[in-house]
């Protein structure tokens, strides 16, 4: 018999400059352990900091699990929160990735849209997790970085934007533990799904 149970995918980043711990993936890695509830299959994913593996690993992701939903997950050096990505961007990657390589075009979809939203409306989730009774709170934000971030998000939202979302952290102990991010970021998916569910 089928299984009835939802799938949520959630990747964090590898290590990259200034990063050799990404904070990105040993809280998704927590998040795995804390888990989000019995009715949810949680697929999780470290993904290099490389543009040419995001292309690639992105679209395999999603053809390989069909979710119902996939959060990527990234280290941002300036939150200070939880901050929920609205949109990402198309073109402006002139950044080099950990290969030293940047897109040839510095753009992500050949002949797409310059900006995709998520169907998700990251400013209700926001509301509604800043309400909940745990000690890490959330933002929203328009600017997903111009790097591998934006990059992968793009990838994701191109594939499908009903069912894709973004969230930088902060940097582990600034001020936040793993454990108290992943315990936001399971808050922030169980409200991505009960508002994808009405």
């Amino acid at each position: 018999m089928p299984s009835t149970k939802k799938k949520v995918v959630v990747t964090g980043f590898g290590p990259f400059s200034g990063h050799s711990v990404n904070a990105s993936w040993v809280s998704v890695q927590e998040l795995a352990r804390l888990g989000l509830t019995d009715d949810i299959d949680l697929i999780i994913s470290e993904i290099p900091v490389e543009y040419c593996t995001v292309k690639k690993i992105i679209p395999s992701l999603w053809k390989q699990h069909n979710p119902d939903l996939i959060v990527h997950v990234g280290v941002s050096s300036i939150a200070m929160e939880l901050t929920l990505e609205q949109q990402a961007h198309n073109d402006g990657y002139d950044k080099h990735d950990i290969s030293g390589s940047c897109p040839p075009t510095q753009c992500c979809v050949e002949g797409a849209d310059t900006c995709i939203k998520s169907d998700i409306d990251m400013q209700h989730v926001c509301n509604e997790v800043n309400n909940m009774p745990i000690k890490i709170k959330t933002v929203v934000s328009n600017d997903a970085g111009r790097y591998l971030c934006d990059f992968s998000y793009y990838q994701s939202l191109h594939i499908d934007k009903r069912k894709a979302a973004f969230i930088h952290v902060p940097p582990l102990g600034c001020p936040y533990t793993a454990g108290e991010i992943a315990e936001g970021l399971r808050a922030v998916i169980l409200s991505m799904l009960k508002q994808m569910a009405l």
